[in-house]
Order: C-alpha cells, then sequence, then structure tokens
C-alpha cells in the first residue's frame, strides 16, 4: 500500500512551494533553467515559430509541475526544506 503524497497537485503550484523546492534541489533547479531556456531554441531550428511557441508551453508547464512530479514519483531528500504555508515542516 501506498502512502498518500503530502504536496497536492494545487499546493504544487504556488511560487513559496516551487521556490522551496528548488533551493533543495540546486542541480534540478540548474537543469531546468537550461530547459526553460535552451528548449525553444530547439524547437526554433526543428519546427520554426510553431515550435518555439510549443516548447514554451512545454517548458514553463515543466517547471511548474517538477515539484509535484518529484513528489509523486520519490524525490524525499531534503524534504525538511520545503515547508508547508503555516511555516511547518512537512514529514
Amino acid at each position: 500500500m501506498t502512502a498518500k503524497p503530502s504536496l497536492s497537485f494545487s499546493e504544487s503550484l504556488t511560487p513559496e512551494r516551487r521556490t522551496a523546492f528548488y533551493e533543495a534541489y540546486k542541480p534540478l533547479a540548474v537543469l531546468m533553467i537550461l530547459i526553460v531556456f535552451l528548449l525553444p531554441f530547439a524547437g526554433l531550428f526543428t519546427y520554426g515559430l510553431i515550435g518555439v511557441v510549443a516548447s514554451v508551453i512545454i517548458s514553463v508547464f515543466g517547471y511548474c509541475c517538477t515539484p509535484y512530479l518529484a513528489e509523486r514519483l520519490g524525490f524525499r531528500a531534503g524534504r525538511s526544506a520545503l515547508r508547508t504555508s503555516t511555516g511547518k515542516t512537512t514529514e
């Protein structure tokens, strides 16, 4: 039986949760910055303007959803750095 993740999808979309997540996972934050900035250029070279628009949408969606997906997939290390909106540390 699997435990229910403590981070709901709507909670993961808040700027505070994303900031806390990316501060706890610095290498993942650097990777996401590279993806967000380089994916539109890849879209430009492969599909032109439509590729740029699609890749911007995909990269922003990935940046926003990564904290939720990481929680669901089991990134547990450094969770003590993630705090709820009341200031309590999540377990």
